[in-house]
């Protein structure tokens, strides 16, 4: 769990207000874990843990507020916009987990994050920019 902290300290160095974060992979691959990284990368001082029974949560105090979302329990895209997530969009970065297929409407270009946990504990991530933007920064590290 500590590299995937790691990996999302590092992430947390090229997010922006206004990006879209989305969190892929099944129950225990490190999706929160991930999320607690960005936070910390971001300078959140408060804990970050799942949002499963409030579904979203906003961190302020860092350098950009971090919203985290939890669409496990989201029906559809309908469900999504009831949330009202585009309103904090522009200035927050959105991290959603269980997310694709339903939130990449709320931004020009987002930024898929696919979490694996293999049968040895070994968890791998896999990077899949949507939108030049993303494509230029992941480039250029």
């Amino acid at each position: 769990m500590e590299d995937t902290r790691a990996l999302g300290e590092s992430l947390a160095a090229l997010l922006r207000p206004g990006d879209l974060v989305v969190l892929d992979g099944p129950l225990g691959a490190g999706k929160t874990a991930l999320t607690q990284g960005i936070g910390a990368g971001l300078g959140v001082g408060e804990p970050i843990t799942s949002p499963t029974f409030v579904i979203a949560r906003v961190h302020a105090g860092g350098r950009v507020p971090l919203v985290h979302v939890d669409a496990y329990r989201l029906g559809g895209v309908a469900d999504v916009d009831d949330l009202d997530l585009d309103a904090s969009a522009e200035e927050a970065v959105t991290v959603v987990e269980w997310g694709e297929g339903l939130v990449e409407q709320l931004a020009d270009e987002h930024l898929v994050v696919q979490l694996e946990r293999r049968d040895d504990e070994v968890r791998v991530a896999r990077l899949v920019p949507h939108g030049p933007g993303w494509e230029e920064r992941l480039g250029a590290r």
